[in-house]
C-alpha cells in the first residue's frame, strides 16, 4: 500500500466512526429533551411542544444518519448539524435573554450535559458533512 492509497482506504472507516458518533449524539440530544419534557417542561407554553418535537427529531435524525445512502450522507449530516446548532442556539438564548418568555439557568437539570452534547453534535456532524462529500477522481 502506498501513501497515496492510505487516506482513500481510511475514509470509509472515518465516515462510519463519524456516522456512529453523530447518531449517538443526536439520539442523546433527543433523549435529553424527551426526559426533560416528561419531567415537567411539557407544561411550558411553546417550550413544551418544542422539547417533544426536538426529542422525536433527535431520534429520527439518528436513524436517518445511519440509514442514509452514501450519496445523501452529506445532506443528512448537514441537516443533523443544523438541528443541533438551532437547538444549541435556543438553549443559549433561553439562558441569556429568554426564549418565548422562558428563562433557563445553567443550574437547571441536564443543562451542561445538553450543552456539551449539542456542541459535540454540531462539530461531529459538520465534519461528517464535509468528509462524506464525494471527491472527483
Amino acid at each position: 500500500m502506498t501513501a497515496a492509497t492510505a487516506p482513500a482506504r481510511s475514509r470509509p472507516a472515518l465516515t462510519w466512526a463519524l456516522r456512529a458518533a453523530g447518531a449517538v449524539l443526536l439520539a442523546a440530544m433527543g433523549w435529553l429533551h424527551l426526559d426533560l419534557w416528561a419531567d415537567g417542561y411539557r407544561t411550558i407554553d411553546v417550550i413544551g411542544p418544542a422539547f417533544l418535537l426536538n426529542g422525536i427529531a433527535g431520534f429520527g435524525l439518528a436513524v436517518l444518519l445511519l440509514a442514509a445512502p452514501r450519496r445523501l450522507l452529506p445532506w443528512a449530516a448537514a441537516l443533523g448539524a443544523l438541528v443541533a446548532a438551532g437547538t444549541l442556539a435556543a438553549l443559549l438564548l433561553s439562558t441569556t435573554v429568554g426564549l418565548f418568555g422562558f428563562v433557563e439557568t445553567t443550574a437547571a437539570p441536564l443543562w451542561w450535559e445538553t450543552f456539551w452534547i449539542e456542541a459535540g453534535a454540531v462539530v461531529v456532524l459538520g465534519v461528517l458533512a464535509v468528509v462524506s462529500r464525494r471527491r472527483p477522481a
